[in-house]
């Protein structure tokens, strides 16, 4: 989850480089003030994202409910756009329906500005779904930058020219850039006229002027610039027809920049041009290496594209970025290499083996810090399930069925969903590969309560894990020339998605379930336990369990089963032991370093504790739990977590601090797009105990603690849930 701000929302940090630009920001504030949609329009480079994040602040303490921000340059098409905007206002949408319903449902009563950056190359979906959200959300306002207007009915356009070339504030720009004082007659004004006082062009010059002097920089743009346009350079077109001096002189100065790099530098660029996240050296290096660029040259070949200001400094993760501007121009010299097709495969190859990488890392000690690294690369990663999808189908199904599962925890259903169900579709890959996509569709949907789906494909994952561990069974006895014949008959035909007796998977030893059959064992006891079935639930863990073969600590699967046979038996009423065996596996998680279970198992300690009559052991496991849900910034298990500390106050006679905690509750429920639920045996203390402290405190303050809570700063209200009460 973010920090604690002072503002509710999330906007990036300013540029401390910002120069001017007084009017603009007065002309925007007013616009704000009048309209629910503005849009920033003007020439790439002349410092839209800028204005319109510093004109954000400025306007953030006059929408109650949050100031978001949303870069929507990081989209190749419009199919993610709506999930990307939602992510970037705190919407883990759990929701199976149209995309849009769970965002307008989410932006409904909220007074809030929403910023899409960079709109123009999604300019007609963006319009339509502004269109949705102001119709929906009367009290949003949308602020927009674009390299055209909208087109919406009601949108205030406000055009941005570069800054006045011969005025103090392209100056000013050029000096803070190159880190030198310059008088305002000389060189460097003749550069920003030059420039046409762009800012991004300017920026460019800044850094050549660090390795060149202005004099040097000074007479170069003279040359070019003097030469007619069609001997300048081959240059970025872009389709829009208006500013086009501007443009030939923005193009003119990138490519400029271009000419100066070194030849090395020149190829880094264009094959960067892939990456559309931030991306590390490591991820450079293995997707742009190849024939003079090797793990030796690329470092500088990096450093030298950062000097010129083509590239953004590391940030404090280690990962750069690139201007989209910059970025579309090295991708047009990369299709003029022909090593586009050749270097998105290494860009998709790379993306997934971190995937696998990630997937294979999840059950130890790395856990956390393999999922964090998936939710860094979350944009490549979809770049690169986007190219499989359309080039390899099976290797889509491979990354996505990696990832999914992660994507889930983070909130990212819909990504997830949509992903493994494309990939399914277009994939024809049978076995270990396609029986773990299921079982991570399979959680999806129990998560976005669609349970009706979830149970039919929790009965294709259980087929499909039994034929391939048949199948890799039977391969393995075929290597040691063993006759399967008959086994591998029956895995292509199985008879159900039971777990039989006669079954005999693969990579669990002879007659023993491997990991794929529990698993989907694992999926099925958790549509159970969601669905009010704690005995279906235990029995289907149990059976497995018993047939294979090692502890939970052998694999994630078998935690898995472990478990879902703990919640079981909470649900069956065999508290005490479902309390020795949840504390037994907190201990082998504490020892592994396993986050996910832990945090899973303190909530399950937390209902223990509710049940047995003790609510301050199950408010100090509630927190355990939310502590762990923030770091894994998982909406719906923090939702969670707080109805179990809400319902252990209430029922300690806390009726104060339960309100509170309850409104902040409600608060992460609706970052869900769901009503409240969770375990039906919570759903009932939850009612009683309310009840009784409801009537303690009387209705009046208890529901101005709610809504208060409620109206608040989420993440204000979580800090004050985790401070347990002073002991005296």
């Amino acid at each position: 989850m973010r920090d604690t701000a002072p503002v509710r929302g999330h906007l990036p940090d300013e540029n401390p480089g910002f120069v001017g630009r007084h009017t603009e920001l007065e002309r925007i504030s007013a616009a704000l003030a009048e309209h629910r949609l503005v849009t920033v329009t003007g020439v790439g480079g002349v410092g839209k994202t800028r204005l319109a994040l510093r004109a954000a602040h400025r306007a953030a303490d006059r929408h109650p409910d949050g100031a978001w921000w949303t870069d929507l340059a990081q989209l190749d098409g419009d199919r993610l756009l709506v999930a990307l905007v939602a992510d970037s206002v705190d919407l883990s949408d759990h929701t199976p329906g149209m995309a849009t319903t769970g965002l307008c449902r989410r932006l409904a009563d909220d007074r809030a500005l929403l910023v899409l950056d960079s709109c123009e190359h999604l300019a007609a979906p963006c319009a339509r779904l502004v269109t949705e959200l102001l119709a929906a959300a009367p009290g949003l306002t949308v602020l927009a930058t674009s390299r055209l207007p909208l087109g919406v009915e009601g949108e205030r356009v406000v055009d941005l020219d570069p800054l006045p070339p011969t005025g103090p504030d392209a100056l000013d720009l050029l000096r803070r850039a190159a880190g030198e004082e310059f008088p305002a007659a000389g060189p460097a004004g003749e550069i920003c006229v030059r420039l046409e006082g762009i800012p991004l062009a300017l920026e460019l010059a800044a850094a050549q002027i660090r390795l060149q002097g202005a004099e040097a920089v000074r007479d170069q743009l003279g040359t070019r610039f003097d030469a007619p346009p069609g001997a300048r350079f081959d240059l970025l077109v872009h389709p829009e027809r208006v500013w086009p001096s501007r443009h030939q002189t923005l193009r003119a100065a990138i490519g400029w920049s271009h000419e100066l790099s070194a030849p090395l530098e020149r190829l880094l660029w264009a094959r960067l041009s892939v990456f559309r996240g931030p991306f590390d050296l490591a991820s450079a290096t293995a997707v742009c290496s190849g024939g003079p660029l090797d793990r030796e040259t690329l470092p500088d070949a990096l450093a030298g594209l950062v000097r010129a200001s083509v590239v953004r400094a590391p940030d404090t993760g280690g990962r750069h970025r690139m201007l989209d501007t910059i970025r579309a121009y090295g991708a047009t010299w990369l299709d003029r290499t022909g090593e586009t097709g050749t270097v998105a495969d290494r860009h998709a190859a790379h993306f997934r083996d971190l995937a696998r990488r990630a997937e294979s890392e999840w059950h130890g000690a790395r856990q956390l810090r393999w999922y964090r690294t998936v939710d860094a690369h979350h944009t490549d990663l979809r770049t690169a399930l986007d190219r499989l999808l359309r080039t390899d189908p099976d290797a889509a199904l491979d990354l996505v069925g990696s990832v999914a599962f992660a994507w889930s925890c983070r909130g990212r259903l819909r990504e997830a969903r949509d992903g493994l169900e494309q990939a399914l579709v277009l994939s024809e890959a049978r076995g270990r590969v396609r029986a773990r996509a299921l079982w991570a569709l399979g959680v999806t949907l129990v998560l976005q309560g669609e349970f009706g789906a979830a149970q039919e494909v929790s009965e294709r994952c259980a087929r499909e894990a039994r034929y391939a561990e048949y199948t890799e069974s039977a391969e393995r006895e075929a290597r040691h020339g063993r006759d399967t014949e008959g086994d591998v008959l029956h895995a292509e035909h199985p008879q159900g998605p039971g777990f039989d007796e006669g079954d005999r998977p693969g990579d669990g030893g002879p007659g023993r379930p491997g990991d794929l059959t529990l698993d989907a064992a694992a999926l099925a006891g958790l549509l159970a336990l969601t669905t009010g079935r704690p005995m279906a639930a235990y029995v289907v863990v149990g059976h497995v369990l018993d047939a294979a073969q090692g502890g939970p600590a052998d694999s994630a699967a078998r935690l898995r089963c472990h478990l879902v046979r703990v919640f079981a038996l909470t649900g069956l009423g065999r508290l005490a032991e479902a309390r020795e065996r949840a504390l037994a596996l907190r201990a082998l998680c504490e020892e592994l370093d396993e986050h996910w279970t832990r945090t899973a198992l303190e909530y399950q300690l937390a209902l223990t504790g509710l049940l047995e009559g003790d609510p301050a052991t199950a408010a100090g496991h509630a927190r355990a739990m939310l502590e762990g849900t923030r770091r894994l910034g998982a909406s719906l298990g923090v939702a969670l977590g707080l109805d179990v500390l809400a319902t252990a106050l209430a029922a300690a006679g806390d009726g104060e601090r339960a309100a509170d905690v309850s409104g902040t509750g409600e608060a992460y429920w609706r970052s869900t797009g769901q009503p409240r639920r969770g375990l039906p045996g919570l759903r009932a203390l939850r009612e009683k105990y309310t009840d009784t402290v409801r009537a303690t405190i009387g209705e009046p303050a208890y529901e101005e603690i709610f809504v208060r809570a409620l109206t608040g700063p989420p993440q204000d209200g979580l800090d004050r849930a985790l401070r347990a009460p002073r002991q005296h």
